[in-house]
């Protein structure tokens, strides 16, 4: 690495996503690059814990076309103004120009909505539950960056319908219960916060952005949760009978997670060497180091390909390194790519039966026995996915500090209290430079006064550099 983190955070950040070849940038549209094979394996590890737990909560996967017509688009007001200046539209198919414009979709309501109507019928229809991981797309205008700012984005995204609102925010609740599990695999710090009307989802009744805090007090939305009301099923027609035979709209949810879910663990969890993975989402969780020496390389290679294949069996995500080049470089080569175990065989360890070992979190190094590899290896992961969960809420909270005063902000995420109206929450934007991120959407108690009018308040609020 030539870069320190703490020294420049986006020139680290770019280094590091090329040095561990998580992708390729070269494809010639920007911000439309290339899933290489170690990149799109944490992603489909990833997916894998997303479909595990939607499906685990009776959500059923769908995949609905990409290109919706103009005159679907256009039937939620709010939802294209909040698009239109992001949207790329196909015009012609082939020579013919086409009577109705399509656009690729930047999300899905316009696509799925119309279905929905279809579908949903009857009370007993509901809840409709669905999901889908697809790739969108957005004219993103700020400089692009891997993963966080990009123009194709691979997307996960569920959308319900429901008898009542009320059901509808159980629905919401369930979502968070979801992303807690979820981020289990990726061990993730994360406040959910309440965005404000004028940076809510466009068409929603109410958007929680969850965000993550990064160095120097920036923060990065991996997602967001949002509840529409029935905004989106009256201009869709999205009805259904209840018990009494009486027509009702739906009340509707979606949840939102992108691939920032893998630029969020490049950012928050990586160090001067690299990428720092944690297990669960690594696509491999341990790589073998055979130590060669002369007269020993047959009975070594030997060894080491005996315990790599113990290793898999057990159900672990194992390679051997038999590469002709020094061990000093492999190891270097690893801890770019963030492998959370290093095995290390060589003669000496066969001799007295042990393995040695070093985790990638913390340097730490040691030897085990050769015959409790599989326990051991099991435990120091299940170790490092624990610890990597314990500095995320340690670092969750020292990143954020509640202050008094927008003179020399600490660059940290800023908690201060706010009397909830517009203009001065763009004040404190146009200020600090930060954006303000809304409010906690589980209440804190707080006394205060807002701090750009001076009025007394008891609404609290957060705003950060965002990435």
């Amino acid at each position: 690495m030539v870069v320190k983190k703490s020294d420049d955070f986006s020139e680290w950040y770019n280094e590091v996503v090329e040095l561990a070849q998580l992708t390729d940038k070269r494809y010639p549209i920007k911000g439309m690059n290339v899933w290489t094979p170690y990149g799109w394996k944490i992603m489909r590890q990833i997916d894998t814990y997303i479909r595990q737990e939607l499906d685990a909560t009776n959500h059923d996967e769908v995949c609905f076309p990409l290109l919706i017509p103009e005159t679907e688009f256009k039937k939620e007001k709010e939802h294209i103004k909040g698009f239109d200046s992001e949207v790329y539209w196909v015009t012609h198919a082939g020579l013919n120009k086409l009577d109705i414009p399509l656009c690729l979709r930047p999300t899905s309501e316009t696509a799925m909505y119309p279905i929905f109507a279809l579908w949903v019928r009857s009370h007993s229809d509901l809840p409709l539950k669905t999901y889908q991981i697809v790739n969108t797309f957005r004219y993103e205008t700020k400089q692009t960056r891997a993963f966080i700012r990009v123009r194709e984005i691979h997307f996960f995204e569920s959308h319900t319908c429901h008898t009542t609102e009320e059901d509808a925010q159980k629905q919401v609740e369930e979502d968070f219960v979801i992303l807690e599990r979820l981020n289990k695999h990726l061990a993730l710090p994360y406040l959910l916060l309440k965005r404000t009307d004028w940076d809510k989802f466009p068409g929603a009744y109410y958007t929680v952005g969850v965000d993550c805090p990064l160095l120097e007090g920036r923060s990065l939305q991996l997602g967001s949760i949002h509840h529409y009301r029935q905004n989106f099923s009256k201009p869709f027609e999205i009805k259904f009978e209840d018990v009494d035979g009486e027509l009702k709209f739906v009340h509707q949810t979606t949840y939102g997670m992108s691939e920032r879910l893998v630029g969020s663990i490049v950012a928050f969890h990586g160090d001067d060497k690299g990428l720092v993975l944690p297990p669960d989402v690594a696509p491999l969780q341990i790589v073998i180091v055979p130590i060669l020496a002369k007269g020993k390389v047959e009975e070594v290679l030997a060894e080491a390909r005996r315990l790599r294949d113990e290793l898999l069996a057990a159900g672990l995500r194992v390679t051997l390194d038999e590469r002709d080049d020094r061990p000093g470089s492999k190891f270097y080569h690893w801890e770019i790519k963030g492998v959370p175990l290093r095995l290390e065989l060589g003669g000496r360890d066969i001799a007295e039966g042990k393995v040695s070992y070093a985790i990638r979190l913390n340097g730490s190094k040691g030897t085990f026995l050769r015959g409790n590899a599989i326990t051991d290896s099991r435990a120091m992961l299940d170790k490092i996915s624990a610890d990597m969960m314990s500095n995320a809420a340690r670092r969750l909270a020292t990143s954020v500090e509640t202050v008094s005063s927008l003179d020399a902000p600490p660059k940290k995420i800023l908690r201060f209290g706010w009397c909830g109206s517009e203009d001065c929450g763009h004040k404190i934007e146009e200020k600090t430079e930060l954006k303000l991120l809304g409010t906690p959407y589980n209440p804190e108690d707080f006394h205060g006064e807002c701090i750009m009018c001076g009025k007394q308040t008891n609404i609290v609020a957060y705003a950060a550099r965002s990435m």
